[in-house]
């Protein structure tokens, strides 16, 4: 009798057991990384290497995120600042501090302060700071209120997820406010807000694309 199935045919099982396998392992990779807290919770807040409080800093001073955060206007990224820019400032007030041994130490070694991570997008998903803060998107809108966190560390203030983000590219007069404001904490929108935001929309030609490739190309 004439063999049905051919010798390779063997092979099969084996090959399905160790897919089977892989994609177990994958599965649970892909689980543990995105579904880790620092990308799904709202109050994410990891411990950071120096007890920087954005409430002394951006709030009672009243220093500029963009001071410290120079690339938003012009980069992909909200760049962490180098230990120069704490420098600047930290050479003359509260020179012996404790909590600013670790700023000290980075300075003098010329090794960069090892802060911890807070917003996190997934790798498939392309966000640009220029593209939002250039066209009226305030800090505060993604951030929350930085001037009102303290040493105890950043949190993650918003979910920052696929439907929150199209909440407002399908409505951008919504959130849009002046460029000179978009760093301005507690920014009060005046009472005629959206028809201002909808003759500048209309003017600038904004169009926040809501289609899958503008995020994930």
């Amino acid at each position: 009798m004439p063999q049905i199935f051919p010798k390779n045919a063997n092979t099969l099982p084996l090959l399905s057991l160790v897919g089977s396998l892989v994609g177990g392992v994958l599965l649970i990779v892909l689980v543990w990384y995105y579904f880790s807290p620092e990308f799904t919770t709202v109050g994410y807040q990891p411990d950071q290497p120096v007890p920087y409080s954005h409430e002394l800093h951006a709030g009672q001073l009243g220093i500029d995120c963009k001071y410290c955060h120079t690339n938003v206007a012009n980069s992909k990224h909200a760049n962490v600042p180098p230990t120069q820019t704490c420098m600047n400032c930290h050479n003359q007030i509260r020179t012996n501090s404790p909590n600013l041994l670790k700023v000290r130490q980075s300075w003098a070694n010329d090794e960069p302060i090892e802060w911890t991570r807070v917003h996190h997008l997934p790798d498939y998903a392309h966000f640009s700071h220029a593209a939002h803060v250039n066209k009226g998107v305030g800090c505060e809108t993604c951030h929350g209120r930085i001037d009102k966190m303290g040493a105890e560390g950043v949190y993650q203030a918003e979910p920052l997820s696929m439907g929150w983000c199209l909440e407002c590219h399908r409505q951008p007069e919504l959130y849009l406010r002046p460029n000179d404001q978009v760093t301005t904490m507690g920014y009060t929108q005046p009472a005629n807000f959206v028809e201002q935001n909808l003759e500048r929309i209309q003017e600038q030609g904004i169009q926040p694309p809501t289609n899958c490739s503008a995020c994930h190309y």
